[in-house]
């Protein structure tokens, strides 16, 4: 019967703690929602990232010589990506506004183009009537376009956003990679002992 009230109140403790763990996380997530990106972001990589620090463990370098490796390799690969596509991209997007009216043009044209007797007999439509629609389908998607390109250009938290995740990401992934074996430790030292094989099984699972 001592056994049994003991079993009892070991399971209602694990029950209390994991709720209250649960509403602190929400908590938390809620409060720090608009500046999470950055971190999660660095853990992310830093996970990612860890076998090729334990490699280059193996092969002689220490833990701090490795993440540095890492991290600057990194750093080199996506200026290389933004030097190399951002120019890229921003020249066909150009293009291809400087001749989206020219498209569009042609695409009237060439639905309007079509016998009007085999346009109503084959589909019921009026050719008039389609033509008058995509006028003013062209006078809509322009009104949008100049809408969304407005909107874009005047979003300068969208921007800082962006400079803050690649400025702050890679520092978080720094220190994250740094200590990643520590952190792992740390939290299975937290795993109550009746349960850590358990939970090391699905960490794995859950890895691989």
């Amino acid at each position: 019967m001592i056994a049994a009230d003991d079993s009892s109140g070991a399971l209602r403790r694990q029950v209390l703690f994991w709720l209250a763990t649960a509403v602190l996380l929400a908590l938390f997530l809620y409060v720090f929602s608009g500046i999470l990106l950055p971190f999660v972001a660095g853990m992310v990589l830093a996970y990612f990232l860890d076998p090729v620090a334990d490699w280059l463990q193996r092969l002689g370098l220490s833990r701090l010589m490795a993440t540095v490796v890492i991290l600057i390799a990194f750093i080199v690969v996506v200026v290389l990506a933004f030097v190399i596509l951002v120019p890229v991209l921003a020249t066909q997007m150009a293009d291809f506004a400087r001749k989206l009216p020219e498209y569009l043009t042609r695409l009237q044209s060439l639905l309007t183009s079509f016998d009007p007797k085999w346009l109503e007999q084959r589909f019921g439509v009026n050719a008039a009537g389609l033509r008058d629609g995509l006028n003013s389908l062209l006078t809509s998607g322009f009104s949008l376009l100049t809408t969304v390109f407005t909107s874009i250009w005047s979003s300068g938290v969208a921007l800082v956003s962006v400079v803050s995740l690649f400025v702050v990401t890679p520092v978080v992934a720094f220190y994250m990679l740094l200590d990643w074996d520590r952190m792992v430790a740390e939290v299975d030292g937290w795993v109550p002992r009746d349960h850590v094989e358990t939970v090391r099984a699905l960490a794995r699972d859950i890895n691989t």
